[in-house]
């Protein structure tokens, strides 16, 4: 387990760190058993990225990475984001490497495309069963990085029509994965072509994902 917090902490000093300023860093898109389709949303981070680099500075490697919840380089990404509309299954040993991923330091953003919701709660009880999804408040800094929203998440595609959520698991008073909820930051992210999305949106969908990359990077 040490060297597994290692690997996070490295990652996190590469971000951080001047002497490191050529390196980039990776994300990953999170790949999981059950029928979900865990690779919807196909230029989702790749966008993401693209804005992050041009708007935050950071080096981020231009293409996204598929990494398999059980498996040991889960430890290789800081940030690992989640989506898909269907079901979701954790094994045991799934869970158990998710959770030791995020206490070690990694974080996790659950993005619900529509139909994630009642899946995602009942796999993450596995991975924290004594923790409890909480809505973040609006003053929250994961929404007041670069770019400040003073009512939370945007609400990009509207769904069942309720109010968008930005919900929270707290490890140790570390937020160790954020869950949009009811908001589709995803889609928001896509090229313009695959929606069209008013490119209004678009920009509050990227700029808000551009928070939550340089909350999970920061956050002590």
């Amino acid at each position: 387990m040490k060297v597994l917090q290692i690997k996070i902490i490295l990652l996190f000093l590469i971000f951080t760190t001047p002497i490191f300023a050529q390196s980039e860093l990776k994300i990953a898109k999170l790949k999981y058993h059950g029928g979900g389709d865990w690779y919807a949303n196909k230029t989702a981070l790749p966008n993401l990225i693209a804005f992050c680099n041009n708007n935050l500075g950071l080096l981020l490697a231009p293409d996204e990475e598929i990494v398999e919840v059980g498996s040991p380089e889960l430890f290789l990404y800081p940030y690992v984001y989640m989506t898909g509309h269907g079901n979701v299954v954790f094994t045991n040993q799934e869970a158990e490497n998710l959770r030791n991923y995020l206490i070690g330091g990694g974080f996790l953003h659950i993005d619900d495309n529509y139909g994630l919701d009642q899946f995602i709660r009942l796999e993450m009880k596995k991975v924290f069963p004594d923790l409890e999804f909480i809505e973040l408040p609006f003053d929250h800094p994961i929404y007041h990085q670069k770019y400040h929203f003073s009512e939370g998440l945007p609400k990009v595609h509207e769904h069942d029509g309720k109010p968008p959520l930005g919900l929270a698991l707290i490890y140790e008073g570390r937020v160790v994965c954020f869950y949009s909820y009811e908001c589709d930051l995803g889609n928001g992210w896509e090229d313009q072509s695959i929606y069209n999305d008013p490119e209004a949106i678009r920009q509050e969908a990227l700029k808000t994902g551009a928070n939550i990359i340089s909350f999970a990077f920061t956050q002590d």
